[in-house]
């Protein structure tokens, strides 16, 4: 592969990235033992919330309190089936995809900008009857986190981030090819390569962002691009994702964030260069009530889906449950 096709791929890795019916929940018994869930039957448990934004694709296990998992991008919720099979023993965990990527349809007009991913999961969670959530986030989804938490402080009994936008990084430089290729119009031409060429999707957006990039089987692929390009509408949709990135959705927020009451915690992806450890020390220091980081060796962007483990434990630790 020559060197600047390389790196148009890779720079595809750094995107920031009332009910219809409700989702069967699924007791997994013990965190140790989880039941697996491949893509088949993630699919299985989708369902949709038909919201004023659109309808909404979810998927939810467990019981009790809740827990909202929110994915980065390019990804959608199938990215925390890991940790879900987890943390179900001890929270009702929702999980669903942003408008723009995943299985989310929305209208042709509806803005993709993080405030209005803010706003739908408010009325994703009025939909679903839940009053307050943990948040479990990551990449995109955790700038997402930030401003939902800001807007809805009572709503939030503790949030957990992993590798994401902060204030001093968002969009990150290296997000910056993404955004051209969305504004140029061929990122969703590039994405769906991936799907006649999965070897190729794991030499470039794999080993961009996995620490073991040949884990990144190819229902996983499959499950992740097919969304994104089945149509001009999600392939227009999936460039204004992108596009809606710059500019800075974060800028001001950090004086809010200072006076926040929320506990956070940070597990951060020690061997990350797009958000590096710094952006998780800038988190430590801001949150007022911080609960410390927690960095994983030779762990890159989207170490979650990898090492599903550690966000049970980290997150057990955080609602006090272990």
């Amino acid at each position: 592969m020559k060197r600047r096709q390389f790196l148009q791929w890779t720079g595809l890795t750094f995107a920031a990235g009332a009910v219809g019916a409700c989702a069967p929940r699924v007791d997994t018994g013990r965190a140790g033992s989880p039941q697996p869930t491949d893509a088949e039957a993630f699919r299985a448990a989708r369902r949709f919330a038909h919201l004023p934004f659109g309808d909404i694709a979810y998927v939810e296990r467990g019981s009790g309190e809740a827990a909202l998992f929110l994915h980065g991008a390019p990804l959608n919720g199938f990215q925390w089936r890991g940790a879900i099979a987890r943390l179900a023993p001890y929270r009702r965990c929702v999980v669903p995809d942003f408008m723009g990527l995943g299985y989310s349809r929305v209208p042709e007009h509806q803005s993709l900008a993080a405030s209005a991913q803010a706003a739908m999961l408010a009325a994703l969670l009025d939909a679903l009857a839940i009053s307050t959530v943990d948040i479990v986030a990551s990449d995109s989804g955790g700038m997402t986190a930030q401003l939902f938490m800001v807007r809805h402080p009572e709503r939030v009994r503790t949030l957990l981030l992993t590798d994401c936008d902060t204030e001093p990084n968002s969009p990150p430089p290296k997000v910056k090819p993404a955004i051209e290729m969305a504004r140029a119009g061929t990122l969703a031409d590039a994405t769906a390569r991936w799907l006649t060429d999965k070897a190729l999707a794991r030499s470039t957006f794999g080993a961009a962002v996995f620490r073991e990039p040949g884990r990144f089987a190819d229902e996983t692929i499959e499950y992740y691009a097919a969304p994104l390009v089945s149509s001009p509408l999600r392939r227009a949709q999936y460039h204004a994702f992108h596009l809606a990135l710059e500019p800075n959705p974060l800028a001001g927020i950090a004086a809010e964030l200072k006076r926040s009451r929320t506990p956070v915690r940070m597990v951060w992806g020690a061997s990350d260069d797009i958000f590096p450890p710094a952006d998780a020390h800038y988190l430590d220091r801001t949150f007022p009530h911080s609960q410390g980081i927690r960095f994983v060796p030779g762990a890159k962007l989207f170490f979650p889906e990898e090492f599903p483990e550690i966000i049970a434990e980290e997150a057990q630790r955080l609602w006090r449950v272990a």
